[in-house]
């Protein structure tokens, strides 16, 4: 089953509550600073930024429970931080200093915190959700995993979908189809649709262009809730834009395809909302993650990898 959400609101409609507009500019201003830190030569290493993409977890946050697990990706900061709002943590992990969520060991895109898990390997995690998922059957948790457009080319993909709906999981498989794979257009790389792959293996796919967050939690809600209570595997399809590079500096676009990928940015779409709502909270989230570069930037080197490493014990969170 396929179901389509509404395209884009043409006028400035979206009214989002304090709460997730502060998550929404944590996430933007906090992807903003890591570019910075690396054009200052302070990280090593990459970095994958979801710039313009900030929406789908914010937007997802408030339809997750304490109990599911989240899985997520190379791109997955804004996944990290609309579960965990915890910037500090997230940095000094990156800059491998004292405070780090992994004892500065993963880095970037390896991050293990309060079943939240991340990896910089495509498709790697879905199987992984699955097993996780089966576990979780009839508690009304789930696993949700991030995966890419790109990642539709991986075997494992495939092999999780079967699985999935076989043992009838539940699976919620979010798709930021942004449209590029790296550097290669997704309409070069990959026949077909997601919603037909999908639908292949007898599972339901959700489509979504909007990037009004209350509009896209309506849709959802109802769709989540039974993925919870059958349960079963739901696909749900964002249509998305990456502002940003790949990773640092490696953007392969023409400049004209980066000017129509920003004039459907949420950001100034938001602003012209609620303009002095928007201006304030904008300004404080950046002079916080201003406040987490000073401080974290401060701080000695991560010495060791905490114990909390460990595996979550089935009963409760780790």
């Amino acid at each position: 089953m396929t179901v389509t959400a509404a395209a884009p609101p043409r006028s400035p409609r979206p009214a989002v509550s304090d709460q997730d507009l502060r998550s929404l500019l944590l996430i933007r201003h906090f992807e903003r600073a890591l570019l910075r830190l690396f054009e200052r030569g302070v990280l090593s290493g990459t970095t994958h930024t979801c710039l313009g993409q900030e929406y789908v977890p914010v937007a997802l946050s408030a339809l997750l429970r304490d109990d599911d697990f989240v899985f997520s990706n190379h791109r997955g900061h804004g996944h990290f931080l609309a579960r965990h709002p915890d910037p500090d943590g997230l940095l000094a992990e990156i800059m491998g200093r004292e405070g780090a969520l992994c004892g500065g060991v993963g880095g970037s895109q390896h991050i293990y915190h309060q079943r939240f898990l991340s990896t910089g390997v495509q498709g790697e995690s879905l199987p992984v959700a699955t097993g996780v998922a089966l576990k979780l059957a009839g508690t009304g948790a789930l696993a949700c995993a991030y995966i890419g457009d790109g990642t539709w080319g991986e075997g494992a993909v495939y092999e999780a979908l079967n699985m999935a709906s076989l043992w009838r999981v539940p699976l919620l498989v979010v798709v930021e189809h942004n449209g590029i794979a790296q550097s290669t257009p997704t309409s070069v790389q990959m026949a077909g649709t997601i919603a037909a792959r999908a639908a292949a293996f007898g599972v339901r796919h959700h489509h979504i262009a909007s990037t009004d967050v209350d509009e896209i939690r309506a849709g959802l809600a109802p769709l989540v809730d039974a993925a919870r209570a059958e349960p079963s595997p739901l696909v749900v399809e964002f249509a998305t834009h990456r502002l940003g590079p790949h990773s640092k500096g490696d953007d392969t676009r023409s400049p004209e395809e980066i000017r129509r990928v920003r004039e459907s940015d949420w950001y100034d779409r938001y602003a012209e909302a609620d303009p002095e709502r928007f201006a304030r909270i904008d300004g404080e989230q950046r002079d916080l993650v201003e406040r987490v570069v000073a401080e974290v930037s401060a701080r000695p080197a991560a010495s060791a990898a905490p114990t909390a490493l460990a595996a979550p014990s089935p009963e409760g969170r780790s």
